[in-house]
């Protein structure tokens, strides 16, 4: 429908009104669920609404209720491996309940991360998910400040909800299987991104092997990429004792670890053997077939919502965390005894 100008416009209540000849309250109550209306009056408001393709206002009811039904997802580098899956399906689990996801993406400079905590506090949202390490702390000091629940995965904040993946289970079981196949010369592949997930399971590792007598060299590429595991791989391959095992702290570093490898002439496995940490489509893919702990973002998206619905029921209930397992996934680029 075009106005006077032609400039396109919504379709209103009152144009439905005009269409099935009822007053504009009586639209109103035709899509109020339990309030009082005929049957032959709801009938005709609901053929003029399909006819003119009419769809109810929820942000402005949403809006009068003081409940705006948005739902904030604050997240950095969205595009980039996990955290794309992570954002995707959190995104359909919050529709699926009937809230509106508004993605925040804060950017990496000053001026994108403070237009980015405008539009978090400008809309209201009645709940925040903070879906990486990556944000600042202000973007949960503004949220705090303004009443509104918060849900972090994959970090720690003081008054949150959490949820997190059991990174010291799954990396000390790394460090445990690599040195049951007899591997003596283990490695790191990290970032210095160093966000509280990548951290957690490079500390972990390490600390298990050296419980088994064996100390592990540790490389960080620049970030917790693709490039970061070429950093990485070029820094271990590339001068002193190879290492015979690697686990890198998550698969996008371990797909460029293991290019950079076979650049080299390094078989994987046989030379080099690899775990990895997120369970990529791309890790299953046959160039690569790299073994690896998965993070469900299904399972973590559906906890996030559940710690919501806990948090919007009980108020002033204490913080809660879902900490769910990583299970290894068995490939070719690394194969337990």
């Amino acid at each position: 429908m075009n106005a006077p100008d032609g400039r396109p416009r919504f379709v209103t209540a009152q144009h439905v009104a005009e269409h099935a000849g009822v007053s504009r309250s009586a639209v109103s109550r035709a899509f109020t669920p339990g309030a009082s209306i005929a049957a032959d009056t709801r009938e005709k408001v609901m053929r003029a609404a399909e006819a003119l393709g009419y769809q109810v206002n929820d942000l402005a009811r949403g809006l009068l209720a003081n409940r705006s039904r948005l739902v904030g997802m604050v997240v950095t580098g969205m595009e980039v491996g996990f955290r794309a899956h992570l954002t995707a399906a959190l995104s359909r689990v919050l529709i699926a309940r009937g809230s509106i996801p508004l993605l925040i993406n804060t950017g990496l400079t000053p001026e994108e991360m403070a237009a980015a905590q405008k539009i978090l506090l400008g809309h209201r949202a009645e709940a925040i998910v903070v879906l990486s390490g990556s944000p600042p702390a202000s973007f949960i000091d503004i949220a705090r400040r303004n009443g509104q629940p918060i849900i972090v995965i994959g970090r720690s904040e003081p008054d949150a909800d959490h949820v997190q993946i059991d990174n010291d289970a799954a990396a000390r079981e790394a460090a445990r299987l690599f040195a049951a196949r007899g591997f003596t010369r283990l490695a790191v592949a990290g970032s210095l991104s160093r966000t509280p997930n990548l951290l957690e399971r490079e500390r972990a590792f390490a600390d298990e092997a050296r419980q088994a007598g064996i100390e592990t060299t540790i490389a960080r590429g620049r970030d917790s990429t693709y490039a970061g595991g070429v950093d990485a791989a070029q820094a271990l391959f590339d001068g002193g004792a190879r290492p015979r095992a690697v686990f890198c702290v998550n698969d996008l570093m371990a797909l460029g670890l293991i290019d950079q490898a076979r650049r080299r002439g390094l078989a994987v496995p046989g030379d080099v053997d690899v775990i990895g940490f997120d369970d990529l489509p791309e890790a299953g893919w046959q160039n690569y077939g790299l073994t690896t702990f998965r993070q469900d973002p299904a399972a973590m998206a559906l906890a996030a919502v559940e710690l919501l619905e806990r948090r919007q029921a009980q108020p002033a209930c204490d913080p809660a965390r879902a900490r769910l397992a990583a299970p290894l996934m068995v490939r070719s680029s690394f194969v337990p005894v």
